[in-house]
């Protein structure tokens, strides 16, 4: 039987959120790739939540749009509903979150990657890494990161094979799997062996993935119901609407374009009667009977879980909100279960409103394969096996914003690696994406990641507001961001730095009608002369109220006004965060030799030996996150390593 062969550049396995933005960037770089889905009919699929962004998700939407992403113009294109949340807070945990089409956005998003030069999508099941023997001396360089401990990598990427015997040879391989890796769902007793929405699993890549010594983990999340939508009674419910004014996701998306008419979504809530039924079939749910093996997410726990680990709570949130335009389907956000059907409909049953409820789609959880991200460098590429890059919830990871987030970093840098460049690595400072991947690779996770503002160190620095300013720079570089688009950034950017100064050298005297201003708007009146910016920093001021003494400035776009009341209102705040960023970069800088023997380091604590060695960090910076690698060890690092330098080897 004749074998079927292919070249290209880039195998992407996996469309989903990771794979789309990685397949996306990689052909944008004009590098030949192919996408692989086991249904192209999932591609850019939402098998949860209808939604994408949320407080801190909002920031990786934005963050991935500056860097040349798509998945921000996809949901500007897409949505239903749109609400900035935690407006009454400040700036940094702002957070923009779009009500999805969720058929809508998987056809959008398929449009794109159909027209996409020098991309190819391909419904196939890949089953098989394809590797060569691999070995890279430190001299000759894997740039700013290496192998092993020795300097040598395993392995070398060469191809993939599919099931149906297919070989594609390429020069990089990026793993986006998601949920699919041996996947199987469970409603109470019933367990399906299948992906999402009952789409095909892939069963076969995980044994070629051990094989090749990667370590895999198991992990399980879960689901809600999908409800008939005339079964359900909104009047005992309370409507939620979207803002008046739709501020877009992507930074090149027109304002004026998403100003639609929006649909609502509904809350309700659980009650006791809903708990008591949980807990009365507690040992009927897979996961408190020992059937499901993998861990769950923390942050995103089934109804089980919640009735008991918060036993105190008298009633928990339940979001009602439309799967789509043209579907009478519900997401029942809130109320993930695992629990048997006829379980699941008495406690549905119970919630205000959904009294005669009918269930479209049962709740389920599903478990999958997932590896253990410590294996990957910042770049997203395997320690030990070259070209091998992997992004998404099979990094060990949640939500479609995470997943595509690493989706775009790993194509980037799959890219740039085929091209001989340096690969983008955003560290803590300069991008919530920067925080999550360094969670990943330098950190313990046993359960699902997920994003949060508290994860973020610098969060008044990486607000979602001024993603563009702080990453087009770098998406332009890439070769992702139009010269059109950069130099829009510049102008903006230029335009802020102007009116800042010109609000500072703008001084206001204490005559009457200034003091009458001040004093109409609860403020206290004027000593002495001051200039603009500091009356704006007082919190009964602004910008807009300001205009009334000010009447020589010129007209801005929003962004560009929000950008100059932050910056100058914020203004201590953001400069003692920078003071912060600065030291953390001094540690970042001081680099960690490839061949360092830690073994050789010898007032170094055992367990911090151990991890460092199982870690292989690039910096003491990253070092110093590590778990169980304490102050003391870090200490006693810094001095080997100066000794290391005078000695010559650096």
């Amino acid at each position: 039987m004749s074998e079927v062969r292919e070249k290209v550049d880039v195998c992407v396995v996996g469309a989903g959120h990771a794979g789309c933005e990685a397949a996306l960037a990689c052909a944008r770089l004009g590098l030949e790739t192919v996408i692989f889905t086991v249904s192209i009919d999932s591609i850019a699929m939402m098998p949860c939540n209808p939604n994408v962004g949320g407080t801190s998700k909002g920031h990786l939407v934005r963050e991935i749009d500056a860097l040349g992403g798509e998945m921000g113009k996809n949901i500007d294109k897409t949505f239903i509903q749109s609400k900035m949340l935690n407006r009454s807070k400040g700036p940094a945990v702002h957070s923009l979150r779009a009500q999805a089409d969720k058929a809508e956005y998987s056809r959008a998003m398929r449009k794109v990657l159909e027209n996409q030069e020098h991309l190819t999508i391909k419904q196939a099941e890949v089953c098989e890494l394809l590797t060569e023997d691999y070995g890279i001396s430190v001299s000759e360089g894997s740039r700013k990161e290496d192998r092993s401990d020795s300097g040598l990598a395993a392995r070398k990427i060469t191809g993939v094979k599919t099931f149906t015997g297919t070989i594609y040879e390429c020069k990089a391989v990026i793993l986006c799997t998601g949920t699919y890796l041996k996947a199987r769902c469970l409603c109470g007793e019933a367990i399906t062996y299948t992906g999402p929405n009952g789409l095909q699993p892939a069963n076969h890549l995980t044994d070629s993935l051990l094989s090749l010594g990667v370590e895999m983990r198991r992990f399980k999340t879960g689901t809600p119901a999908r409800m008939d939508k005339r079964s359900i009674d909104f009047t005992k419910m309370e409507e939620q609407f979207g803002d008046e004014r739709i501020v877009p996701f992507s930074f090149s998306t027109n304002p004026e374009d998403v100003q639609i008419d929006q649909a609502s979504c509904w809350l309700t809530y659980t009650n006791e009667k809903t708990h008591e039924i949980i807990r009365a079939n507690l040992d009927r749910s897979p996961i408190y009977a020992g059937i499901i093996e993998g861990t769950g997410p923390r942050y995103c726990p089934s109804i089980e879980d919640k009735v008991v680990k918060f036993a105190d709570k008298k009633r928990h949130q339940v979001f009602i909100e439309p799967e789509g335009l043209h579907t009478n389907e519900m997401y029942v956000g809130g109320m993930s279960s695992s629990l048997p059907e006829d379980v699941q409909l008495a406690m549905y049953r119970t919630v205000p409103g959904l009294e005669n409820c009918k269930i479209v789609r049962n709740a389920y959880a599903i478990e999958y394969d997932c590896i253990n991200p410590r294996q990957l460098y910042p770049s997203l590429e395997f320690k030990n096996i070259k070209g091998l890059f992997s992004g998404g919830q099979f990094n060990g990871s949640s939500g479609y914003e995470e997943a595509a987030a690493q989706g775009l970093i790993a194509g980037i840098n799959a890219a740039l690696s085929i091209l001989g460049k340096e690969p983008v690595i955003l560290d803590r400072s300069q991008a919530y994406i920067g925080v999550l991947i360094d969670d990943l690779v330098t950190k313990e996770n046993f359960e699902p990641y997920r994003m949060m503002t508290s994860r973020a160190e610098y969060r008044l620095l990486l607000r979602q507001d001024n993603a563009d300013l702080r990453l087009r720079r770098i998406g332009h570089e890439v070769g992702l961001v139009s010269d059109q688009l950069y130099e829009a950034t510049i102008r903006k950017k230029k335009a802020i730095d102007q009116e800042i100064e010109r609000l500072k050298n703008t001084v206001i005297g204490a005559a009457r009608e200034n003091q009458e201003f001040l004093t109409a708007h609860g403020s206290a009146a004027l000593k002495t002369g001051t200039n603009l910016a500091e009356l704006m920093c007082r919190p009964e001021l602004s910008y807009e109220i300001l205009s009334e003494i000010d009447p020589k400035r010129k007209p801005f776009p929003n962004d560009v006004v929000e950008q100059v009341e932050i910056e100058i209102k914020y203004e201590g705040y953001i400069e003692r965060q920078l003071r912060q960023v600065e030291q953390y970069k001094k540690m970042e800088r001081k680099r960690i030799p490839p061949e360092l023997d830690y073994n050789d380091v010898s007032s170094l604590r055992l367990e911090a030996r151990q991890k460092l060695i199982a870690y292989k960090p690039v910096s003491v910076g990253q070092a110093s996150r590590i778990s169980g690698v304490s102050p003391a060890d870090i200490s006693v690092l810094l001095v080997y390593l100066e000794h290391w330098k005078q000695e010559g080897n650096q």
